[in-house]
């Protein structure tokens, strides 16, 4: 089992414990979310912390998403909700990369592949992610690498 599995599980013990409704109901569904994820596939296996990692980010974009159609669709309590969840989530996940550091890891990763020009988006997209490693969303990942390109 991978270490940040065994986190969660043990972190969500602890909430349960504390009678701490918000964080147990959202490394619950975490969990539940990284079951369906070992499921997947032809064969039952446990995920790497990576893997893990990366279910924690999709889950994690899923509340920040739904805040906002919330928040839009004047439901501001829900919106609230969805929120502190991802908040509970974000505390499992990497320090997120600023601006600056964005653009430095992006212009690295650019110059090590030697990318150039709009043709070479895709390749110089998998290298700039592979480079950022789940620091940065892929959207705002895209957005440097154009910048840099000049797409």
């Amino acid at each position: 089992m991978s270490t940040l599995k065994d986190s969660l599980t043990a972190d969500m013990r602890a909430a349960l414990k504390a009678r701490d409704e918000l964080t147990t109901s959202t490394l619950r569904m975490a969990l539940a979310a990284i079951g369906t994820a070992e499921v997947a596939g032809k064969a039952k296996r446990e995920l790497s912390d990576e893997e893990v990692l990366a279910v924690l980010t999709r889950e994690s974009k899923k509340r920040r998403e739904a805040a906002t159609a919330f928040a839009d669709a004047g439901r501001t309590e829900q919106a609230a909700k969805e929120l502190a969840e991802g908040e509970v989530l974000d505390r499992y996940l990497p320090k997120q990369l600023g601006d600056a550091e964005l653009a430095d890891v992006v212009s690295g990763a650019l110059a090590a592949g030697g990318f150039e020009g709009k043709t070479q988006m895709g390749p110089a997209m998998k290298a700039a992610q592979a480079a950022v490693a789940g620091r940065a969303e892929g959207g705002r990942v895209a957005a440097e690498v154009r910048r840099q390109l000049g797409v």
